[in-house]
């Protein structure tokens, strides 16, 4: 199992932190949402994070002004 990010658009207000912290990996949408620049079957709210952005995606969930972002995986279980 690898570190997703997950996004949860009925928070989310399009504010943008997060596609700032992780340019590689979010980008934004028509109305400013982030979006997974990884998508996986068409699913562009679960964002696959390796280990070189756990970092910066631990601190996107961290800072999100909304609350929106959750970090659900092996690594991520392992550090709390």
């Amino acid at each position: 199992m690898s570190d997703t990010l997950h996004i949860d658009w009925t928070k989310c207000d399009g504010r943008g932190l997060c596609t700032e912290l992780l340019p590689a990996l979010l980008a934004r949408d028509d109305w400013g949402y982030p979006v997974s620049r990884r998508s996986r079957s068409g699913n562009r709210t679960d964002v696959p994070i390796g280990a070189d952005s756990l970092d910066a995606a631990t601190d996107a969930v961290r800072l999100c002004p909304r609350l929106a972002l959750s970090l659900v995986g092996e690594r991520t279980n392992r550090r709390a």
